[in-house]
């Protein structure tokens, strides 16, 4: 498809621009005819071919390759329809270049990207970064690699920070041993496609990039902060080519789910979010081979759609983390402040994302303790602060929001400690050996865990208590909330699996009211949540987690001893049904959560039809 040249932007006022922007100037196009063929390059990409000022071509001179005119163009394919073209070769018949392309298509910049951060002009973040360079990639030397630490310290006497090593280059980042092997971009797979598939998406939201940009920093970042805004808004006023094409078509994906909250956008129609996804996960096939911060962060974003969950995807990126050195503590590194605490935050959230998916898809954690030397966050990690805040209607509170991704990082840590404990292959072999000893020996195990958790919510800051709302703001406290109650749920389950006939009856009492005092508190929460709550941003472990309550009320009924008790639990499990079907009208990922409970909760009814009907209680 051939876009129409677009204006040039001055970068101070790019984000000034109006809609009229982007309309074709009458005049112009009246008289602009194609001058030129395109290169033999740009025919085989089927994209644009532009010259600024005499040869090569912006592409060719990107890619560093010779601009020919050598090949014939191909025939062109007659539409089934039938529709007659215009000859534009025909005398008389010079057709406006805006004819070549669709009337709806919206133009879009053509700028090229800075191939080298190091070379820009003036003041930029951007400039001795390790993690996000635009030009090559950096993994981190392990210590069975072929490149022996000892012979890389012998370096440091020369104060050297870079080695050349062919095409590549070893870089030192601290004075021990820790190096990465920097490689260039352009030998990975599909690089070149980079500019086009850029150039696709940012087709799809034109002209509203900039405004789903502003929508995504005011509800989802401040909750979920695995970007850098001031260096994802310095990339963006020079060009949308610098980002990794599925972390742009991420942010936008994430924002759409907004559109309605920003003024400028309410009213007009929503771009195509299908196309957009089939972008992202296209395009992250090809960047795993360059992996950056970058990789990170579109991986961490495209799993908090509300159907984005996948544990394959959370396996790979946490690879990936570790080719990039996540998991070592980056406190002394060479490189700038704000990439230390991005890294950090990057860290902790695949932390967390690893933790949750071992929780609700029941698959072995990736990351262990023996391997993990990354620092708790603090808030000099955080480089937004209250200042930063946006005060249209329906934004997130930035300091809450850093509170609330510590406060689930302390859980979360919580969470890896039952699943460790009670939940690897190892610990049940374990539990089974002790079986004899009844439920007791799981319980002196979980005394302490309990405790913790006792504690975690008791000093929990007031401002992410369900009742500190602000007027005319979006809260994400909820998925704070919803997992506290998922993480003693699955204590609790742990405990009530090893119940037996052997065990006390009054002690097998007192554990099924400690699991229906759990259960009851969680559906009051639920209930209590308001408009404020179930819009805003939830974590992707959140519709898991609340279909975790269903399947506990489940495990109530079926473990249920007298036949009282189990109607109370069905009854339970058909009004949370219930619940979740009314509150899913404000909020899509319920009705995920909706989908699970019938997949999960359909078959134990079954069941316990058939045994009751049978066999009686």
């Amino acid at each position: 498809m051939n876009f129409s040249p677009t204006q040039s932007f001055i970068p101070n006022d790019l984000f000034a621009f109006e809609l009229d922007s982007f309309q074709p100037d009458a005049s112009a196009s009246q008289t602009k005819t194609r001058a030129r063929r395109p290169c033999d390059a740009c025919r085989r990409r089927k994209s644009r071919c532009e010259v600024d000022s005499g040869l090569p071509c912006v592409l060719c001179r990107f890619h560093h390759q010779e601009c020919t005119f050598f090949e014939d163009p191909q025939p062109r394919k007659r539409k089934a329809t039938g529709l007659h073209e215009e000859d534009t070769s025909s005398p008389g018949k010079n057709a406006p270049v805006t004819a070549q392309s669709p009337p709806d298509v919206p133009k879009i910049r053509q700028d090229l990207p800075v191939s080298d951060y190091a070379n820009l002009q003036g003041p930029s973040l951007l400039k001795k970064t390790l993690g996000l360079q635009n030009h090559r990639h950096g993994r981190v030397i392990g210590s069975t690699s072929v490149y022996e630490r000892l012979v890389l310290e012998l370096n440091n006497d020369l104060d050297i920070v870079e080695v050349p090593v062919g095409q590549s280059a070893l870089r030192l980042v601290d004075d021990l041993d820790t190096a990465f092997i920097m490689s260039p971009d352009a030998a990975t797979r599909n690089y070149e496609d980079d500019i086009l598939n850029l150039d696709a998406i940012e087709t799809v939201v034109a002209p509203h990039g900039r405004a789903l940009i502003n929508l995504y920093f005011r509800i989802v970042h401040p909750s979920f902060p695995v970007l850098h805004k001031k260096v994802f808004l310095e990339k963006y006023q020079r060009t949308h080519r610098e980002f990794s094409p599925p972390l742009l078509a991420a942010v936008y994906i994430l924002a759409l789910s907004w559109w309605s909250y920003s003024s400028d956008l309410a009213l007009l129609p929503k771009p195509d979010g299908l196309q957009l996804e089939k972008l992202a996960f296209k395009t992250m096939n090809d960047i795993i081979h360059r992996p950056k911060l970058s990789t990170i962060q579109a991986g961490l974003l495209l799993l908090q759609k509300p159907e984005g969950d996948s544990w394959p995807l959370t396996t790979q990126l946490i690879g990936l983390g570790q080719d990039l050195g996540l998991h070592l503590d980056c406190s002394n590194w060479r490189i700038p402040d704000w990439e230390r605490g991005l890294r950090k935050r990057l860290a902790w959230a695949l932390f967390m994302q690893d933790k949750w998916g071992s929780l609700v898809h029941g698959r072995p954690s990736h990351l262990s303790g023996s391997d993990w030397e990354v620092k708790p966050l603090n808030n000099d990690d955080f480089p937004e602060n209250a200042a930063d805040e946006d005060n249209e209607d329906g934004s997130t509170e930035v300091e809450k929001g850093r509170t609330l991704f510590c406060e689930m990082i302390k859980l979360t840590e919580i969470l890896a400690l039952v699943l460790s404990t009670f939940y690897t292959a190892k610990s049940e072999a374990e539990s089974a050996e002790h079986a004899d000893e009844g439920v007791r020996w799981i319980l002196e195990r979980a005394k302490s865990i309990q405790m913790s958790l006792k504690m975690w919510y008791a000093n929990l800051p007031t401002c992410l208590h369900m009742g500190n709302l602000v007027q005319r703001k979006l809260c994400s406290s909820g998925y704070l909330h919803i997992s506290y109650y998922a993480v003693e749920i699955t204590l609790h389950r742990r405990i009530l699996r090893d119940l037996s006939f052997n065990d006390d009856p009054t002690l097998r009492s007192i554990c099924r009211q400690a699991a229906h005092a759990r259960l009851t508190s969680a559906i009051s929460f639920i209930q209590s949540l308001k408009p404020e709550h179930l819009q805003s941003f939830w974590y992707s472990a959140s519709k898991y987690c609340f279909a975790i309550v269903g399947t506990f009320i489940s495990l109530l009924w079926v473990t249920a001893l007298q036949q009282e008790e189990a109607e109370m639990y069905k009854g339970r499990l058909d009004e949370y049904r219930w619940m979740l079907r009314l509150s899913s009208r404000s909020a899509e990922f319920l009705e995920r959560a909706l989908e699970m409970m019938a997949m999960s909760t359909g078959v134990i009814v079954k069941g316990i039809g058939g045994k009751r009907d049978g066999e009686g209680v």
